[in-house]
């Protein structure tokens, strides 16, 4: 094993076990097609619905992607990667804006073992120009394209666009699952979502023993949707007895993941998981989340529909724009809200 910089060292309590069994009955595996089948749609939607009560992950065949469109970003992807990090850098990410290529990402204050491209799906998209809540100012997230590979830009807005309509299928299911209209979440993307895409790049890691691709966190907005490639690594922590599982790949399917929002929304009906990326040291590895967020207006708490006297709202609201401006702020290592969890808006933790 070769050695690496000790800002990518984990503390003795992350460190992944990089042999961790094949679990029977893991994450379920759900075929997101009514035809032929005898299904109804209802029952899609519970089967949906038993998967984030229970894992807050699931993985879904037959999304309608085209798997064309899916292996030409794959391909894009890679040949941005293999440029020179000097022409990757000509896109890097700054103080002001966000979106681009970085290379130095953090969680939890250790730094990943990976780099990123990121570009916000509507362009360009306001967010508010401080974490201040009583802030009014926003500021544009605007996409930096590099001029290589030659149709990057294309196939990944193309892409995206393929990848949101699935999002909103599932969230209708997400709806219908809880008993609720297939439209019932749709006003909270209709104007200025703040979703945004991310390539990931894993290279080889000489020791990955001590180092994580991205540490263990969960995400902050809806749900995820993420196509990884047949190399795997992603682990999620299950929740009935705390032990890290690993998301095997099977091929053409999509991991789909539940963030904080959904669970505010959903009154901890629904879960958020916790989740990490291992690393190895033979191959590199790819993965393309498409972080399905709300608008930047959107405040979040537990729906109406969902609680009453015997089920009383556990989160007290927060402002998206305000949680995702700070998670995304140039300095957000020094404000230590890097990994900002949603117990931070439980009842009694926050002043009202």
């Amino acid at each position: 094993m070769g050695t690496i910089d000790p800002a990518f060292i984990q503390s003795l309590e992350q460190r992944p076990d990089l042999h961790l069994p094949t679990v029977a009955g893991g994450v379920p595996l759900i075929d997101l097609s009514l035809s032929g089948g005898g299904r109804t749609l209802e029952q899609l939607a519970s089967e949906v619905g038993d998967a984030c009560r229970t894992w807050g992950f699931f993985q879904v065949i037959n999304h309608g992607v085209p798997s064309e469109l899916r292996a030409r970003l794959e391909a894009a992807a890679k040949e941005f990667y293999d440029l020179p990090v000097e022409e990757k850098r000509k896109v890097k990410r700054d103080e002001v804006n966000p979106m681009g290529y970085h290379d130095s990402e953090h969680t939890k204050n250790v730094r990943d073992w990976k780099e990123v491209f990121d570009f916000v799906v509507k362009d360009p998209t306001l967010i508010p120009a401080s974490p201040d809540p009583d802030e009014k100012e926003l500021r544009e997230l605007i996409n930096q394209w590099p001029q290589q590979p030659r149709g990057f830009r294309d196939v990944c807005e193309e892409y995206a666009r393929e990848v949101e309509k699935l999002a909103y299928r599932l969230l209708e299911l997400i709806s219908i699952s809880l008993g609720l209209p297939p439209d019932r979440f749709h006003g909270y993307f209709n104007e200025q979502q703040t979703t945004f895409m991310r390539l990931n790049h894993y290279p080889p890691c000489p020791d990955p023993t001590l180092a994580l691709g991205v540490g263990p966190h969960k995400d902050g907005g809806a749900l995820t949707v993420l196509a990884q490639d047949s190399v795997g690594g992603l682990q999620v922590r299950r929740t009935s007895d705390g032990k890290w599982i690993p998301i095997e790949p099977v091929p053409g399917a999509y991991i789909i993941n539940l963030g904080n929002c959904m669970q505010v929304w959903t009154n901890d009906a629904y879960i958020s998981a916790e989740h990490r990326a291992v690393v190895n040291t033979q191959k590199e590895r790819f993965s393309i989340p498409f972080f399905f967020f709300p608008g930047h207006h959107v405040f979040v708490s537990p729906l109406d529909d969902l609680t009453d006297d015997r089920n009383p709202p556990r989160y007290q609201p927060f402002k998206w724009g305000t949680f995702f401006a700070t998670r995304n702020r140039s300095d957000y290592k020094k404000l230590q809200v890097e990994n900002i969890q949603i117990k931070h808006f439980k009842k009694g933790q926050v002043g009202s």
